[in-house]
């Protein structure tokens, strides 16, 4: 008891040193970051809950909200997540959980923003010269989780980074951190996660050849000398999440989850998440809502809802089937979709 107290001090103080690192920002910074693809929430079951997730992540997708979520998991699991965003843009995620024993929990994950092709156009041509370009966003990562002691768990989450468009492209790499203690008091759990701690991104390739005249107002001199353009860098969106969560007996077979998250972006100014879970029948349907960005001014998110459906083998096999819907201000409503399978 007197170690698990000493542990919770230190994650508190660690989360209030940084959480007041934030709030000494006083300009949110919005729109300043590279590979904004990185803050759209994996996973219906999540998305469901308003992101409220980083003290649950009890399933494949804890290697999105908070990595020490696998220290927890025992059983093999493989999820495949696909969301339906704006503008016919989709992200998609793929991971797989994979428990080594006392050695704990390693993961393996892929997330994917598809932009689709679009039509080049020029300032001569604005209707198109009939031919095509892409766009695309990628993540790939690898995942750690172990108990510490049998109440605190701590998990990473190191990832590569890249966006690519027509011939251009940006890279860079990334760590995830994230602890969650079960709490002495009522079984709370207490979650914090530090996400997209890593390098600057830079804009390189192709495109940014032209042909360049070092000195125009001399005659004679090589006026075509090849030269890149030279980009700036930008910052990964960084963000420390605290979360608490607490599972409430209705009766044997019905249970509620409640979770509250608080977030602290470096392009953004601070809100709070807040979700719920109601299983029924013992885990087999699950209803799920949320609300996203509270105490965020100009947000542009809000309710999410939410349902999953699961089924298990006996020990051997199991399916979870999950949808969320969430509600945009201007933008078309997302709608998330995933399968769990676990064996």
């Amino acid at each position: 008891m007197v170690l698990n107290r000493k542990i919770l001090v230190i994650v508190l103080v660690f989360s209030f040193i940084l959480t007041a690192q934030y709030d000494a920002q006083s300009i949110s910074k919005t729109g300043t970051t590279a590979a904004k693809f990185l803050s759209i929430g994996i996973g219906p079951r999540a998305n469901a809950m308003g992101g409220a997730f980083s003290a649950v992540s009890n399933d494949a997708t804890a290697m999105y909200w908070n990595p020490a979520g696998l220290g927890d998991i025992t059983d093999y699991q493989g999820v495949f997540n696909y969301t339906k965003l704006f503008a016919d843009i989709n992200l998609s995620y793929f991971g797989a959980v994979v428990p080594i024993g006392d050695f704990g929990t390693v993961g393996f994950n892929i997330s994917a923003l598809n932009f689709g092709e679009m039509e080049i156009t020029t300032e001569l041509e604005p209707e198109g010269i009939g031919t095509t370009f892409s766009a695309a966003s990628y993540a790939f990562g690898i995942s750690y989780a172990r108990h510490i002691t049998d109440k605190f768990v701590i998990g990473a989450n190191i990832k590569y980074i890249r966006e690519d468009i027509f011939n251009s492209y940006a890279d860079g790499f990334a760590i995830d951190i994230g602890t969650i203690f079960l709490t002495p008091f009522w079984g709370i759990k207490f979650a914090s996660a530090i996400t997209n701690f890593g390098t600057k991104m830079q804009i390189r390739g192709d495109d940014l050849l032209v042909r360049y005249d070092q000195d125009p107002t001399t005659s004679g001199n090589n006026e075509t000398v090849d030269a890149f353009l030279a980009t700036d860098r930008f910052e990964l969106p960084l963000k420390l999440q605290i979360g608490i969560s607490r599972e409430f007996e209705i009766s044997d077979a019905n249970k509620f989850l409640l979770a509250i998250d608080a977030n602290y972006p470096n392009d953004n100014k601070q809100w709070v998440n807040l979700g719920g879970e109601l299983n029924l029948f013992n885990g087999l349907v699950a209803l799920r809502g949320g609300y996203k960005t509270l105490f965020l001014e100009d947000s542009q998110e809000g309710l999410t809802l939410g349902f999953g459906l699961n089924y298990r083998l006996q020990d051997s096999f199991g399916i979870r089937v999950d949808y969320a819907y969430q509600k945009l201000k201007f933008l078309d409503n997302n709608h998330s979709f995933g399968i769990l399978l676990t064996f």
